[in-house]
């Protein structure tokens, strides 16, 4: 495919085209190369895909390894304070996300019993029950307040901690340290120090529950035999950060989104039948989760393009969902679209295994927040709002709104 833009050095991350689309970098270059080298800060010399279908096949290949611990995992941002790393990353017993077969087959099947849909649909109305008690505690505030500490943050954290049985009083420490860990700019010590303060905690907790299991999701893997302690702190903490804070951050940038796009709100406020739809869009129209990295494992031909084996491969969600190759008006926010294929759980097998789980907090959360809040808006102006640009997950840290009270 011919270059018909420059090749990037380091990847394009200012939110330049408004704060729901990608960088207008990664745009242009998507439409010219969706299959791009890249060059990152410490000399790699490694790729970025960016177009749906190169996206979707990469995915689904295992030759493209999800394991840190078979060759260094370039980082393609500047990390200051870190030192480019000179070795790969040791695994980490129990994050089956970083895995590929046999490992990662073995870990995810232990758990694809406690997400299946059937299961979801029958945690439904408790879910529902918590989404409208917090908008209920928020409806008692005098306006304007921060959506995200007061719904987006509360909901999925109190869910998921009931899941695993976490004890809920617990949820300032772990959202704090989950946040901070998420942090791109920081160094590797401080990364290791926050990361280590969680699996401390969680150690005590899964140590707990082998010895004395309740009814939750970490004891029923704590009775599993051939699970070690090590991987069920690994287990824990993936579940316990991937449970709270992509959906946290899907309902604060969702109400976002919707409340900048006003006839969009307005169409969803007179049909709630529309919010199933509504939420499918919004997974694809914003992709917080966006940036996921894959190491070649041999040569591999990809969109027109040859990886060469040891490359880091950088990959854009958020910009395969934004391919008008496959979604007709993708920078539109259409909850009446009807196209299917989104990718923002991923493809392949590291699908995300909580989907289901989001989908019904998202539905429960939308649903709830607009029929109890009709008159809700932004408090501050739009290009006020503080975007989680200096994060792993994207989002809001702040929403401030308000609404007319009775």
């Amino acid at each position: 495919m011919s270059q018909t833009v420059p090749i990037p050095h380091g990847l394009p991350m200012e939110r330049d085209a408004g704060p729901f689309d990608p960088p207008r970098d990664i745009t242009r270059l998507r439409e010219a190369r969706p299959v791009s080298p890249l060059v990152f800060p410490d000399g790699h010399e490694g790729w970025l895909v960016t177009g749906y279908d190169a996206v979707r096949q990469l995915m689904a290949d295992t030759r493209f390894s999800s394991r840190q611990d078979i060759g260094i995992v370039h980082i393609p941002y500047e990390t200051p304070g870190m030192p480019a790393a000179t070795e790969p990353s040791p695994q980490i017993p129990g994050l089956f996300i970083a895995m590929d077969p046999p490992d990662h087959t073995r870990l995810r099947r232990m758990l694809t019993g406690a997400f299946t849909v059937k299961r979801m649909k029958q945690l439904e109305e408790h879910i529902i029950d918590i989404a409208e008690r917090q908008l209920a505690e928020m409806a008692r505030l005098t306006p304007p307040v921060d959506l995200v500490k007061e719904f987006a943050l509360p909901v999925p954290s109190l869910v998921i901690c009931e899941m695993l049985g976490v004890p809920y009083e617990d949820r300032e420490t772990f959202q704090t340290n989950s946040a901070q860990f998420l942090v791109k700019d920081q160094s590797l010590d401080e990364k290791m120090a926050v990361y280590g303060a969680m699996t401390t905690y969680l150690a005590e907790l899964v140590t707990r529950k082998r010895a004395e299991p309740g009814d939750d999701l970490l004891s029923d893997l704590a009775r599993q035999d051939d699970l070690s302690i090590e991987e069920l702190i690994g287990i824990a903490f993936l579940l316990l950060l991937a449970g709270h804070e992509t959906t946290a951050n899907m309902l604060a940038l969702g109400t976002f989104a919707l409340l900048e796009h006003p006839e969009q709100l307005a169409a969803l406020r007179a049909d709630p039948d529309l919010v199933p739809d509504a939420v499918e869009e919004l997974l694809r129209y914003l992709s917080v989760a966006d940036i996921f990295y894959r190491y070649a494992t041999e040569d591999i031909e990809l969109g027109g393009e040859l990886i060469g084996k040891g490359s880091t491969v950088v990959v854009s969600l958020l910009a395969a969902n934004r391919d008008p190759r496959r979604f007709d008006n993708p920078d539109t926010l259409d909850i009446r679209r009807e196209a299917r294929g989104r990718l923002a759980f991923g493809h392949g097998i590291h699908t995300c295994l909580g989907q289901q789980l989001a989908r019904i907090e998202m539905r429960a959360g939308f649903e709830g927040l607009l029929r109890r809040f009709p008159t809700l808006e932004l408090a501050i102006p739009a290009d006020e709002v503080k975007l989680r640009t200096d994060m792993n997950i994207y989002g809001v840290h702040e929403l401030p709104v308000t609404w007319t009270r009775k």
